[in-house]
């Protein structure tokens, strides 16, 4: 499966098929990402990364996670997708991560609009997620500019770098979403 996002952009389906290229993004970012991302110490080879990416397709599987590679221009630069999803309750959480290098250009915005109207469309969601920690103002931005509402605070909810940090909570509702954007 493909969400295209532009002309130079596009989301593909988690694959294993990409874990070499995609260990590369993340060895070549390790400082950049791990700053907020706790599971990056965990990549020390490009196998430990083919497994994550098997779990993924798992989760893909049982319908507990839909996530995608983000192409630019057919190269590999981070991934996205909608985890922890709750299909009872209709609720699912954004998760997102970008090559340094890629950064600043639109893209992670870009494709949080598609997997949204992916989520609220094809999945039929009723709530979108997008937590971020208190000093990642970079991933903060995404919410704020697709006008989520933020919820409020998170407190101590996720163990990165050996200490707790705390993590602002947004939300979008579908009917929100469908009203509010012309997308």
């Amino acid at each position: 499966m493909e969400i295209i996002v532009d002309e130079n952009i596009k989301l593909e389906l988690t694959s294993e098929k990409y874990a070499t290229s995609l260990y590369n993004v993340i060895d070549n970012n390790r400082e950049h990402l791990s700053e907020f991302l706790p599971w990056i110490e965990n990549m020390q080879c490009v196998e430990d990364f083919r497994n994550y990416l098997q779990n993924c397709e798992h989760l893909y599987k049982e319908n507990k996670e839909v996530s995608f590679i983000i192409l630019l221009n057919e190269n590999p630069v981070g991934r996205i997708g909608l985890h922890h999803l709750n299909l009872q309750n209709k609720i699912g959480s954004i998760g997102y991560w970008i090559d340094k290098n890629s950064e600043g250009q639109g893209i992670i915005t870009k494709s949080c609009i598609e997997l949204i109207n992916y989520g609220f469309q094809k999945i039929n969601l009723n709530r979108i997620e997008i937590k971020a920690s208190v000093r990642n103002i970079k991933s903060q931005a995404i919410p704020i500019k697709l006008k989520f509402k933020k919820e409020g605070v998170l407190r101590q909810a996720e163990f990165v770098n050996n200490e707790f940090i705390d993590l602002f909570i947004y939300s979008m509702l579908k009917n929100e979403w469908l009203t509010n954007n012309d997308r």
